[in-house]
C-alpha cells in the first residue's frame, strides 16, 4: 500500500494569525455583556480569536433589531440593494488572501479548498447582484376576463430570514445564503457554526462595509443546540445547512410555526464509471470528487460504481492516486488535504472504517490516523468489498473515505446508485454525451455531473441546487434560490363591472354564457395589457 505524502509544516509554512480576527467578535450582537469562548484551529489547536457565548435572549434582541430595520431596507430600490451586494463582491475579491488565511486557519481545509469556496462566494454575489433587479420585478399575468381584468404578481420579502450556516464551507454558505435573502428585501439573522464563527462574522463585517445598514444583518454565536430553537422561533423563514437528523428537527419546528424553511442536508453520493469512460480523466476526477475538503462536503463522492471490465485497473489507479495526495497543515498551495474539523468527525471516520474492516472490507489505501501531523489528521482512505452490513455502506461518513464497487452493467450501476434515501449529488463518467445524459436523468439526485464530480453543477450558479429525498428541502442558486425568500403576492384590477351576473341578466343565462366562455379560454390567456415577462 502506498503511503500518503504528508508533512508537518515548518514555522514559515504555518498559517499567519491576523490580529484583526479578535476584533470580529464585535460583529456579533448581544443583549448584555457575555463570557467569551476561544476559537482554535483544528490544524494544531492554536488560538485564533474569541466570540461571545450568546444566549437565547441575545437571539431575541438581535431579531428585534433586524425587524426594526427591515421595512426601510425592503423599501429601498432593487438597484440600491444590488449595488450593496456588488460592492460586497468587490470587497471579497480585494480581501482574497486574508479570507483564504482565515478559512484555512479556522476550518483547517487546504488553501486550494478555501479558494474553491471563496470563488463560489464571489460568483454567487455577482450573479445575484445582476439577476435580482430583473427577477424581482412585478410580473404580469393573465386576468380572469379579457380586457376587464388585469393581474400581476409582485414578490414581497418574507421579513426576517434565519440562516444557520455550517462549518465545512463557512465563507460561501454564509455569504451565498445571506445575499439572495438580502436582495429580496429581508433582514437576516445569521448563526455561524460554533467551529467556524470568525469566518461568518467576517462576512457580516464585509456586508456592512459594503453599505448594508448595520441592523439589517445580525449575527449570534453559539452552539445550535442552544440557539437553534430561538432562531426558528424568531424568524419568518429559515435556511439550514447541516445533517439530515438536525434538518428534520428544524423542519418540524418550522412546521409547528407554519413558516417556510429550506435545507441542504446529507448525502451518500455516487459516482458511476461506465465502460466507455475516459479512463485517466475519470480517475483524476473521482479522486478530486471524493477527497476535496478532506471529504467534508455534502456533495462529495462516497460510493464509486465501476463497470467490471475497468474495475481492477481503476481500483489500482484510484488507490495509488489517493495515497499520493499531500496531507498536511501548511498554508501553501501544495497541500491537497487538511485535517478533519473536529474530534467528533475524526471519531466517526475511524468508527466507519474500523467497522468495515472488521466485517471484511479490504483497505486499498489509507485507513490511519496521522497524529504525527496533528490531532485530527486522517489519511485518504479507499475500501473495496464493502457490503450492506457495514455502517459506511448507507450512512454518510463525511470524511476522506470512499468505497469502490464493481458492477456488471449500466443498469446495475443506476440501481445501486439510487439504492439510498439520500439524493443530493451524483456523477457519471462516459465517453458518450448522449449516454451520459440518459443515465443522469435516471439518477435520483438534485444535481448530476457528467464527466465531473460536483463542481460543474455547483458552479453553475444560474441553475438550482438541492437534494431529493432526505437530502433536503428547497433549492439554493438560480432564480429559485432568490424567490424562495419571497412571498408571491397577486394584485388584480377589475374594470367596468365586477365578476358576476350584470344587471338585467339572469343567473341562468350568465351561467350558460360563462360556461361557454370558460371552454373557449381553457388554454389560458396572455395579459391583455402586455406580454407576460419572461425571466
Amino acid at each position: 500500500m502506498a503511503l500518503t505524502q504528508a508533512s508537518r509544516p515548518t514555522a514559515d509554512e504555518l498559517y499567519p494569525i491576523d490580529p484583526a480576527w479578535s476584533g470580529l467578535a464585535n460583529q456579533a450582537t448581544v443583549a448584555a455583556k457575555r463570557a467569551m469562548r476561544a476559537v482554535a484551529s483544528p490544524i494544531d489547536g492554536r488560538f485564533l480569536g474569541e466570540v461571545p457565548k450568546c444566549q437565547p435572549e441575545d437571539v431575541a434582541y438581535a431579531a428585534a433589531l433586524a425587524r426594526a430595520a427591515a421595512p426601510s431596507w425592503a423599501a429601498a430600490s432593487l438597484r440600491r440593494r444590488a449595488d450593496v451586494i456588488a460592492r460586497f463582491r468587490d470587497l471579497l475579491a480585494k480581501q482574497r488572501d486574508r479570507l483564504l488565511d482565515l478559512v484555512h486557519a479556522e476550518n483547517g481545509k487546504a488553501r486550494v479548498g478555501a479558494l474553491e469556496e471563496f470563488l463560489d462566494a464571489v460568483l454567487t454575489a455577482g450573479y445575484y447582484a445582476a439577476k435580482a433587479p430583473k427577477a424581482l420585478r412585478p410580473e404580469r399575468r393573465a386576468g380572469a376576463l379579457p380586457v376587464l381584468t388585469s393581474a400581476y404578481v409582485c414578490y414581497q420579502p418574507k421579513g426576517l430570514v434565519g440562516i444557520i450556516a455550517p462549518w465545512n464551507y463557512p465563507l460561501t454558505l454564509a455569504a451565498s445564503d445571506a445575499v439572495p435573502a438580502l436582495l429580496a428585501g429581508n433582514a437576516v439573522l445569521l448563526k455561524p457554526d460554533s467551529l467556524t464563527p470568525l469566518t461568518g462574522l467576517c462576512v457580516v463585517k464585509l456586508l456592512r462595509q459594503a453599505g448594508l445598514p448595520h441592523d439589517v444583518i445580525q449575527a449570534v454565536t453559539g452552539p445550535g443546540a442552544e440557539l437553534g430553537t430561538p432562531i426558528v422561533d424568531n424568524s419568518d423563514f429559515v435556511m439550514f445547512t447541516g445533517s439530515t437528523a438536525v434538518g428534520r428537527q428544524v423542519a418540524a419546528q418550522c412546521g409547528r410555526r407554519l413558516i417556510g424553511c429550506s435545507a441542504e442536508l446529507g448525502g451518500k453520493n455516487a459516482l458511476l464509471v461506465l465502460d466507455d469512460a475516459p479512463f485517466q480523466r475519470a480517475v483524476a476526477g473521482a479522486v478530486q470528487a471524493a477527497f476535496a475538503n478532506t471529504g467534508q462536503l455534502c456533495v462529495s463522492i462516497e460510493r464509486i460504481y465501476v463497470q467490471r471490465p475497468l474495475f481492477d485497473r481503476f481500483a489500482e489507479a484510484f488507490a495509488s492516486r489517493a495515497a499520493a495526495l499531500a496531507l498536511g497543515g501548511g498554508a501553501g498551495w501544495e497541500v491537497d488535504l487538511g485535517p478533519l474539523a473536529s474530534p467528533a468527525q475524526l471519531a466517526k471516520v475511524e468508527a466507519h472504517v474500523a467497522d468495515a474492516v472488521r466485517r471484511g472490507a479490504r483497505l486499498l489505501a489509507g485507513g490511519r490516523r496521522r497524529e504525527d501531523l496533528g490531532p485530527l489528521f486522517y489519511e485518504p482512505t479507499v475500501l473495496a468489498a464493502v457490503d450492506a452490513s457495514m455502517a459506511l455502506a448507507q450512512e454518510e461518513t463525511f470524511g476522506p473515505v470512499v468505497s469502490l464497487f464493481p458492477v456488471d452493467s449500466e443498469e446495475e450501476a443506476i440501481r445501486l446508485a439510487n439504492q439510498t434515501s439520500y439524493g443530493l449529488n451524483a456523477s457519471v463518467w462516459t465517453g458518450s454525451p448522449a449516454r451520459g445524459r440518459a443515465v443522469a436523468e435516471r439518477l435520483r439526485a438534485g444535481t448530476v455531473n457528467i464527466n465531473e464530480g460536483y463542481a460543474a453543477a455547483w458552479g453553475s450558479t444560474d441553475a438550482p441546487m438541492g437534494g431529493f429525498g432526505v437530502s433536503g428541502l428547497g433549492r439554493r442558486h438560480g432564480v429559485e434560490g432568490l424567490l424562495k425568500y419571497t412571498e408571491p403576492q397577486t394584485v388584480a384590477r377589475q374594470r367596468l363591472w365586477p365578476l358576476g351576473p350584470p344587471a338585467g341578466v339572469s343567473r341562468q343565462r350568465y351561467a350558460a354564457f360563462m360556461t361557454g366562455g370558460a371552454k373557449l379560454l381553457r388554454g389560458g390567456l396572455r395579459p391583455v395589457w402586455g406580454r407576460a415577462r419572461r425571466r
